[in-house]
């Protein structure tokens, strides 16, 4: 396959749950679709990136499959219920063994995905994620980084999952906005050095100014 290119997987996991209604979820609308705007403009990404998305509120669901941007198309998202955490861990891994091109003798598979988590508060299946984080271990991901948006999102969790914690204060479509944005910065980044020894991982921007990284 001569023409092959390994890909850049990335997994965006956004809460859609009811404390997101209002001017946060539609702050979110906004941040995909500068998002999509920004890494449309950048040739490396272009090229690398492939973009999935997977909401969570009640209950956990691929919106987006994994998908080239040029094809992408943004989702349709709305805010109501419960905060499903556990269960969007549990369907990251499904959609990435099913999606993330494997190596073989003959060709290198795709890059390790890289996954952003977005969250204003706590799982409420805490069971589900108690061990879909332990399943989690099991599964080589490239970077996993997780934001905890307002006053009443629970690091304890997130810290769980992955080392890689920000700390935003409000939910404001400002602060929401510098989320997106860095995301792309860090998409774009990734993308540029994918030519970087395989298993790597990636050395991302420093967060946006306001945001903390929690230790």
């Amino acid at each position: 396959m001569a023409d092959y290119t390994r890909r850049l997987p990335v997994y965006l996991l956004l809460d859609c749950s009811g404390s997101m209604m209002g001017e946060p979820i539609e702050a979110v609308k906004q941040g995909i679709k500068a998002l999509l705007s920004e890494l449309k403009g950048n040739p490396q990404a272009l090229e690398t990136a492939y973009l999935s998305v997977i909401t969570f509120d009640s209950t956990a669901r691929q919106v987006t499959p994994l998908t080239e941007l040029m094809q992408f198309k943004e989702p349709q998202i709305s805010a109501g219920g419960a905060t499903a955490m556990g269960g969007a861990l549990r369907v990251l891994m499904e959609c990435a063994e099913r999606e993330v091109h494997k190596s073989t003798e003959g060709q290198k598979g795709d890059w390790r995905p890289l996954v952003f988590i977005l969250t204003d508060g706590c799982p409420t299946d805490t069971s589900a994620f108690n061990q879909a984080v332990q399943d989690l271990r099991a599964v080589k991901f490239g970077n996993i980084i997780a934001c905890a948006a307002g006053s009443n999102a629970d690091t304890t969790y997130l810290k769980q999952i992955t080392e890689n914690v920000l700390m935003m204060n409000t939910l404001s479509a400002g602060d929401l906005a510098k989320f997106f944005a860095w995301v792309s910065a860090s998409i774009g980044v990734s993308a540029k050095a994918c030519d970087a020894a395989p298993g790597e991982n990636f050395e991302l921007p420093p967060p946006p100014k306001g945001f903390v990284v929690v230790p």
